[in-house]
């Protein structure tokens, strides 16, 4: 099998389950335009986030790596209508186009954009006295995964959900030996995912348009 097959079958999902919408279309639409990289979540691996997020009631979300908002505004259509979601971005420039999508979206009110190394972000909210987190979507820089994991569970609650995206590497990361630091990691997520008492997780691979990939999911039990 190859990746034009799995990008058919995703188009054939997109399209069935009527995955697509103008806003949407309009997100990935800009996001080119502007030249941003076409690393974003597919449309089913974004419908994903909404329901994972719906099933789990969240109120306040938190997204660490915005790219052009196309994954935020999935997952703000989770949101209830005085839920609210943190979006953390390190290029202005990325962070710009993501204003104007969820402008657009209708989610103004709801998403706080913040710009900067995300580590940054993470400390300012700490020193902010944020609320717990229901729902994390790590999504960023790999190299940081640990510490984003780590932030996160110190900053959610019991039964809150943490997503961590592109986990895979092409099938690198069960390479021990590697020496490629988004490799090292994605390990180092994984290790505390297996280590830390208060998580209990999975992680799944996946194929599509975007290749060979996959996520992990975990649930915070205290």
């Amino acid at each position: 099998m190859s990746e034009q097959l799995w990008t058919e079958v995703d188009t054939y999902f997109t399209d069935r389950l009527s995955l697509a919408d103008e806003t949407l279309t309009d997100a990935l639409a800009a996001s080119d335009e502007a030249g941003l990289p076409a690393i974003n979540v597919a449309a089913n691996q974004g419908k994903l986030l909404q329901l994972l997020a719906e099933i789990q009631g969240a109120r306040r979300i938190l997204e660490i790596g915005t790219l052009g908002g196309y994954s935020t505004i999935w997952l703000a259509r989770a949101l209830p209508a005085d839920g609210s979601l943190v979006t953390l971005e390190y290029a202005p420039e990325h962070a710009a186009v993501a204003r104007a999508n969820l402008d657009r979206a209708g989610f103004a009110e709801n998403v706080d954009i913040r710009v900067g190394p995300a580590l940054d972000s993470l400390a300012r909210l700490a020193a902010e006295g944020t609320e717990p987190f229901d729902f994390v979507f790590i999504d960023a820089d790999k190299v940081n995964n640990a510490n984003y994991l780590a932030w996160a569970l110190d900053h959610t609650r019991p039964g809150s959900v943490v997503v961590v995206d592109n986990v895979v590497r092409s099938g690198a990361v069960q390479d021990a030996q590697s020496t490629d630091p988004s490799v090292i990691g994605t390990r180092a997520a994984l290790d505390l995912l297996a280590s830390e008492p208060r998580l209990s997780a999975t992680a799944v691979q996946t194929v599509g348009a975007k290749g060979y990939d996959g996520f992990a999911l975990a649930r915070v039990l205290a």
